[in-house]
């Protein structure tokens, strides 16, 4: 027998590699094989409820890393939840309709014209149902737990009834309108935009500064006077019907020196102005309030037929421009609410595709309208004062990447006017993480217009409107029930397969078609409209789900989307918001903080990321990042994050190597533990609570922070660094070991179940060596509660100070160690100068102190330290080099170590150890290491 086999050295056949790319996909199809999910739902049937509301991604595609950040968090949640005492079940969504679908097929070759539309519609479906079974699989690989085999799908009947309820009921209740106000037009798309899907760049425009002669003074103006007014978008001069300005403005009729014209211009803009149009010289004739050039009526610049009306108007500023703001009601929101106000034509000259039409005139028609600068400008003359470039923030298609324009066309609308202040106040009754995004969801709210909820488009749920004969919209409560439970037999494409008449109640009748007949919308309803009812589709539809919802997590874009819409709706229906808290995430960034996208090469697909690292290096990354900002992630960032998970790793296995031989019935009570082993029981207890509570506040940074420090500082700095000198040393047997494996075994057992929201495969991967435990599965186990000790709080207190002379005598023995007066720290005879405080302190200690701090001997002394003397703070020390040999087996200098009968050269504590646990070794002899 060796000496070596005296020592009770760890072993485990946990690896200390992960391989993680390799097991993960062998544990989720475990998992899937024991139903893991619907186990877990089971046996929190009876428990209170929590319930998260998947927001539904975009089925197009391989999901990307923001998909991860979103998917992980949410089941760090739900995990976290359900082994918290909490019956949380989690439905994963998708939203299917709209355009990017149809962008696809088109660029696969598909020419929607020429198919029938049913035929077309159904292989919008087939795509988007392929692609919700790429994303479910690129989901499941992340080791997402949730009912993945029944998710809603918003192209799904019960899904599309659902949707024309919540509709039917706005409808019922006066919310649902037809408009012709501008709306955001995307002409890449040919159709009206949410605010949603609006996404803001930098733009370069010509600005025009032109003077509109006065026709109608009204008294005031003479008819030699000129207007001058100011535009970005040389094209809407085309349907130009008013002059804007503000009323309590100061204007100046300004007459230049070698000019037969007098001007009129915001006097506050002047001398910017004049040196513009090159006025070197000028006269102030007059000065007058906004408030008195009302109604004053000047000549189109062009156009002799059409009569521009001087208005007052709010959003008129003197930040740029002329004061004076030239108003074409069809083409802004400002522009048609002055111009409705004053009884102005609506007049829109540009079609769908971005076409000037024949109402902008025989020289415009045909053009598109950002190429009509050249015209304008001949069209304006002399008229034409000045113009320059700038750049500007301006609305974007999010999808095409366009420019849009605002364009009045007939659209129906979601009334937001009014019923406002009721979602106002239900914003002020939610919780929202971070807090700030309470003020941003509430201006959001507070400034938004009317939602314009239809769209020309195909692939998406038909507005189940109809017309009668004289052009009265029909949507009465008999009517959308109808039509909702047709698409719940059918799908919404039976709405495309059947005449109107096939689609309304038997026998229906109205006195607006007197034959009989009617019309069904040709018009989508917006997809924020599909996702946006989700609560009544999902969340109150479903027997396991509940309404409203406990939480809605999403990045920080759907402020103005998802949370927006849902915010609306359910306000609407039901008088309160869907989600009794919000969460909502930053933007995953590059390793540089840049944006990524595909044509920068800056994008990192989780699938790469599963297949290098594994899974679990993804969710620690998402734990270990501050997601209330944006967050960075590289592939040397997320090599970081794999370097941390291994020292946690590995520092499980020292535990679970150095517990394989301890029974639970080996457990020594709380009290019956040294001090030094309660300290470290007090101390991970606080871990437990800390973590506990960050999972209930969503603060899974605090949670990996908290972790690492404890794995890190305390066990392995601290309490596995000395363990040694105990766990391999001592009999087997012996109290002070079985003292530390009770702490191993309690700290492994419950940090297991503590990271397993984070890391669940390396968790069952754990679990699977902790035989002991009831639990086939740690997903099926319940996390561990926060315990009270006695004098708990003192302990802590006591050990805390002498951690901190610890840290103090260990710069002591790095100085001799620096100074070569020793290697290793055993080498060591460390002598303290102690104050009667840090005697105190070290008297009140029942552990071994060397051993604490891993030196051979150790000396307290209250004597005059020696001149040399090594001090730190108010503590003064010295250290030699430890008399006597080395141990062969405890590696401790001790005076007792010497050659025993049994070929062994150890010291009395290990003669004892050993002649008392293997005579049979000691009779025979040890075996004597061959010389080289």
């Amino acid at each position: 027998m060796k000496l070596k086999e005296t020592l009770n050295l760890g072993k485990t056949a946990f690896p200390m590699r992960a391989g993680l790319p390799n097991k993960e996909p062998q544990w989720q199809a475990e998992w899937d094989k024991k139903d893991l999910y619907h186990k877990r739902q089971k046996l929190n049937a009876d428990k209170p409820a929590f319930f998260l509301h998947d927001g539904p991604p975009y089925a197009n595609g391989n999901i990307h890393l923001g998909h991860a950040l979103n998917k992980i968090s949410k089941d760090i949640i739900i995990r976290s939840k359900s082994m918290m005492g909490y019956r949380a079940p989690y439905v994963p969504g998708w939203d299917t309709h709209g355009l990017p679908i149809e962008q696809v097929l088109a660029k696969k070759g598909v020419k929607r014209k020429e198919l029938d539309l049913v035929e077309y519609l159904q292989m919008c479906r087939d795509y988007a149902l392929s692609q919700v079974d790429k994303q479910r699989q690129d989901f499941k690989r992340l080791g997402v737990s949730g009912d993945w085999e029944n998710p809603y799908v918003t192209l799904n009947p019960d899904f599309e009834a659902a949707q024309i309820r919540v509709f039917g009921a706005m409808a019922d209740k006066g919310y649902i309108y037809r408009g012709a106000k501008p709306v955001y037009w995307s002409w890449s798309s040919e159709s009206a935009l949410a605010e949603a899907e609006i996404e803001y760049h930098d733009l370069v425009s010509t600005s025009l500064y032109y003077a509109n002669k006065v026709k109608d003074g009204k008294g005031i103006l003479d008819m030699d006077t000129y207007i001058v007014v100011w535009t970005t978008t040389p094209f809407t001069v085309t349907a130009s019907r008013g002059l804007t300005v503000g009323a309590d403005f100061i204007y100046a009729v300004v007459k230049p020196a070698d000019d037969t014209r007098k001007y009129i211009v915001a006097e506050e803009l002047l001398p910017e102005l004049a040196e513009r149009f090159g006025w070197d010289s000028y006269e102030i004739i007059n000065r007058y309030n906004g408030s008195d050039l009302e109604y004053i009526k000047t000549e189109h610049p062009w156009d002799m037929a059409v009569e521009e009306l001087v208005m007052v108007g709010d959003h008129v500023t003197l930040d740029s421009g002329t004061g004076i703001v030239h108003t074409a009601p069809g083409f802004g929101e400002d522009d048609y609410n002055v111009g409705i106000k004053y009884g102005l034509e609506v007049a829109v000259t540009v079609d769908s595709r971005g076409i000037m039409t024949e109402e902008a005139g025989p020289d415009f028609q045909g053009q598109f309208y950002d190429k009509v600068l050249p015209t304008v400008v001949d069209k304006l003359g002399d008229l034409l004062l000045a113009s320059a470039e700038i750049t500007h923030s301006y609305p974007f298609d999010w999808r095409t990447k366009k420019p849009i324009i605002w364009r009045a066309v007939p659209q129906w609308f979601a009334s937001v006017a009014k019923f406002r202040e009721d979602i106002l106040a239900e914003i002020e009754k939610t919780d929202f993480y971070p807090s700030w995004g309470r003020t941003r969801l509430y201006n959001m709210i507070r400034d938004r217009g009317d939602w314009v909820i239809s769209r020309q488009r195909s692939w998406g749920v038909p507005l189940p409107i109809f017309y009668a004969e004289d052009g009265t919209a029909i949507m009465t409560k008999e009517v959308t029930d109808h039509v909702a439970d047709l698409f719940e037999k059918e799908g919404s494409i039976i709405w495309w397969k059947r005449d109107a008449k096939d689609l309304l109640p038997d026998g229906f009748s109205h006195p607006g078609s007197p034959n009989g007949k009617f019309i069904k919308e040709t018009d989508i309803m917006d997809v924020w409209f599909d996702s946006g009812s989700s609560w009544e589709g999902v969340m109150n539809a479903r027997e396991e789900l509940g309404y409203p919802a406990d939480l809605y997590l999403e990045g920080s874009d759907q402020y103005r989307g998802w949370f927006n819409s849902s915010l609306i709706t359910s306000t609407a229906v039901n008088g309160h918001a869907p989600y009794k808290a919000v969460l909502s995430q930053g933007f995953v960034l590059d390793g540089k903080g840049e944006k990524m996208s595909k044509s920068k090469g800056n994008t990192i697909l989780p699938n790469d990321v599963a297949k290098q690292y594994g899974a679990e290096i993804l969710r620690l990354w998402v734990a270990s990042v501050d997601t209330d900002n944006d967050v960075r992630v590289s592939m040397e960032i997320l090599g970081q994050v794999s370097e941390s998970y291994r020292k946690i790793r590995n520092t499980l296995r020292f535990l679970l190597a150095n517990t394989s031989d301890f029974k639970k019935e080996d457990t020594v009570a709380y009290e019956n533990l040294r001090q030094v082993d309660q300290y470290m029981t007090a101390k991970f207890n606080t871990l437990v609570k800390t973590i506990l509570e960050a999972y209930e506040n969503y603060d899974f940074m605090s949670a990996y922070k908290a972790v690492n420090n404890f794995l890190t500082v305390d066990l392995s700095a601290f309490y596995l660094d000395f363990a040694k000198d105990v766990v391999y040393i001592e009999a087997a047997d012996s109290l002070v070991r079985r003292q530390m494996q009770t702490v191993f075994y309690d700290i492994l057992v419950k940090i297991t179940k503590l990271l397993t929201p984070i890391l669940p495969h390396t968790s069952e991967e754990i679990w699977s060596y902790l035989e002991q435990e009831e639990e086939e599965f740690v997903q099926l186990a319940e996390m561990p509660e926060v315990e009270t000790f006695e004098n708990q709080e003192a302990l802590l207190e006591i050990w805390e100070t002498f951690m901190n002379f610890r840290t103090q005598a260990q710069k002591a023995l790095e100085e001799a160690r620096n100074g070569k007066l020793i290697g290793k720290s055993l080498e060591a005879h460390l002598t303290i100068y102690a104050d009667q405080e840090t005697k105190s302190l070290l008297d009140s200690l029942d552990s071994d102190i060397a051993q604490l701090l891993i030196v051979s001997q150790l000396t307290v002394t209250d004597a005059p330290a020696p001149a040399g003397a090594l001090q730190f703070d108010d503590l003064t020390f010295t250290v030699e080099h430890a008399q006597g040999d080395v141990c062969d087996r405890c590696r401790r200098n001790d005076v007792t170590t010497k050659k025993r009968s049994y070929n062994a050269k150890i010291c009395d504590h290990c003669a004892e150890i050993v002649e008392a646990n293997f005579p049979e070794a000691v009779t025979q002899g040890f075996e004597v290491k061959a010389a080289k």
